[in-house]
């Protein structure tokens, strides 16, 4: 440790922040937030898309998987009451996924149900079928393409596409090569 010399006074000088030296600082933060805030908004919409496209992709490929392992014909579509399929080309909410027939063992078959991270006022979900059927012995299901589109428009929608032989794939096109359409 240092020591001063002897007759002199060691000074220490503890000084901080001025409050116009904080005012300014703050001022600068505040410009860069605002500067920064369109960014992040778009972010969080890729964020929510993906989010949607990925649990689409996803239960495409459990009901792939279930016909497979079940041996028999596996059906996934929308539902509005949680048991059947309502039929509509909206996919956005609650889908299920159940078996088509009911076989010998199985009378009542229980439907297995796939929550969307979609919220409506944010997102649709929109396809070209009412179902996607996946048949078990030769992997095969009805083609569709699931379009989620946003408030940015067809810009920037994304589609999975179901192939014939159940695999879906993500694009920003629809089959034919064409640009997504948004309702």
């Amino acid at each position: 440790m240092l020591y001063p010399a002897p007759g002199r006074v060691l000074r220490v000088s503890n000084r901080g922040f001025t409050l116009i030296e904080m005012m300014l600082g703050l001022a600068v933060l505040a410009v860069l937030a605002l500067a920064a805030l369109p960014g992040l908004r778009g972010y969080l919409q890729d964020c929510r898309r993906t989010a949607t496209v990925n649990a689409l992709a996803h239960a495409v490929h459990s009901a792939r998987q279930l016909a497979g392992v079940l041996g028999r014909n596996v059906v996934l579509c929308p539902t509005r009451d949680g048991a059947d399929c309502s039929g509509a080309l909206d996919w956005s909410g609650l889908l299920v996924l159940r078996t088509d027939e009911a076989a010998a063992f199985d009378p009542e078959p229980a439907p297995r149900f796939i929550r969307l991270a979609v919220e409506r006022s944010q997102q649709s979900v929109r396809s070209n079928r009412d179902a996607i059927r996946f048949t078990p012995l030769t992997p095969a299901a009805s083609t569709a393409t699931l379009t989620v589109c946003d408030a940015r428009g067809p810009r920037s929608a994304r589609a999975v596409i179901v192939s014939r032989s159940g695999r879906p794939r993500i694009s920003d096109r629809d089959a034919a090569g064409r640009f997504l359409v948004c309702p």
